[in-house]
């Protein structure tokens, strides 16, 4: 593949970038010996020469939602005294980690589709990856508390004020943040103790792991299999509490008259709809990484997808599927508008 515009050889992928990516340290013989690459090359999309600008409008246009959405969301929640159960409480918390989430990716990709070349520096190729990683497990955390709220919502109402108190609320979203560095903490450190020593072309849009982990001059197998046992801990043991919590609501719920029934199936829709989305997502990416016939182009956009659509859809879902939340946003709106006129009418009376 022709890697612009650096035109990597296939005969010696690793001899071509030792000029350029290395630094080096003269031996007591007086040869130059290899320290390793102090930078990676991300290639992002190159490929595509015209059509980038397509997917940059568009990528630039998800993210200003995506920033835009989540600190609307943020924002009512903590100025709202209508939003002040725990399910608003986890669903800002959401917000922030989705925000941050897509800051770790984005903004290096955006700048990648308008220049040449773009280039990442070891250190911030490892805390970009460790960070990205992280924050989407941590998503996946707070899900879990989501759903565990829910479960104590609707299978048992009367104790839910002295179940789901300010300390729990605290202790779960403290533990999403603590499981998810605990799952990434491993990988990424052996990662980061590889030998790099060209060449140093991540075929991603960003340093994602198994792209860098291509990279190392090193038997990796080790690496392997701790980076896939991290991520099947993370995801199987969020999603088992999930499953377990939705099974729990679904065995109270057929219980239930119709009326009941259908308010406690309302107070769930959001959450259910987000939690699919996610993993049905995350099944994708799983999939085109293991399906040989995929290019390394598709491979990048639907990793792109994975890593913009929930954080896109989230506070749409919540927007259209929650009645409080709507109608919190509209008094935001509308006090803002008129904080706005008011501005306008003093300045045109001065």
């Amino acid at each position: 593949m022709e890697l612009s515009p650096f035109h990597v050889s296939l005969e010696t992928p690793r001899d071509s970038h030792l000029a350029w990516s290395s630094s080096y340290r003269s031996s007591s013989n007086g040869t130059r010996e290899s320290d390793g690459v102090s930078f990676f090359i991300i290639q992002g999309l190159t490929s595509l020469g015209d059509k980038q600008m397509i997917l940059f409008v568009l990528l630039l246009l998800g993210y200003i939602i995506i920033l835009g959405g989540n600190s609307m969301i943020i924002f009512v929640a903590l100025t709202d005294p209508k939003l002040s159960s725990p399910m608003y409480f986890f669903l800002s918390n959401l917000s922030f980690v989705d925000m941050f989430y897509t800051t770790t990716t984005i903004p290096k990709m955006l700048s990648s589709f308008l220049s040449d070349t773009t280039t990442i520096s070891v250190p911030s190729c490892f805390l970009q990856m460790f960070f990205f990683i992280q924050l989407g497990i941590t998503a996946r955390g707070i899900l879990t508390a989501m759903a565990y709220d829910r479960y104590v919502a609707i299978c048992n109402p009367l104790r839910y004020t002295s179940i789901m108190t300010w300390r729990v609320q605290l202790l779960l979203i403290a533990g999403a943040w603590s499981f998810s560095t605990i799952c990434t903490f491993p990988a990424t450190i052996m990662a980061l103790c590889q030998p790099y020593c060209g060449p140093n072309v991540v075929t991603h849009g960003w340093c994602d792991p198994s792209s860098v982990r291509r990279l190392a001059c090193a038997d990796t197998s080790v690496d392997n299999i701790v980076s896939l046992s991290s991520a099947l801990v993370a995801l199987l043991t969020t999603g088992v509490l999930i499953l377990s919590s939705y099974v729990l609501i679904g065995i109270s719920i057929s219980r239930m008259g119709v009326t009941e029934r259908l308010k406690a199936f309302g107070t769930c829709a959001a959450h259910l709809t987000v939690v699919t989305i996610s993993y049905t997502a995350a099944s994708f990416v799983y999939i085109s990484y293991r399906v040989v016939n995929f290019s390394p182009e598709v491979r990048i956009i639907v990793a792109v997808v994975y890593a913009v659509l929930t954080p896109f859809l989230n506070p749409v879902i919540y927007s259209l599927r929650n009645k409080e939340l709507r109608d919190s946003i509209r008094r935001t709106l509308s006090r803002f508008r008129s904080a706005v006129s008011a501005t306008k009418d003093i300045n045109t009376v001065s």
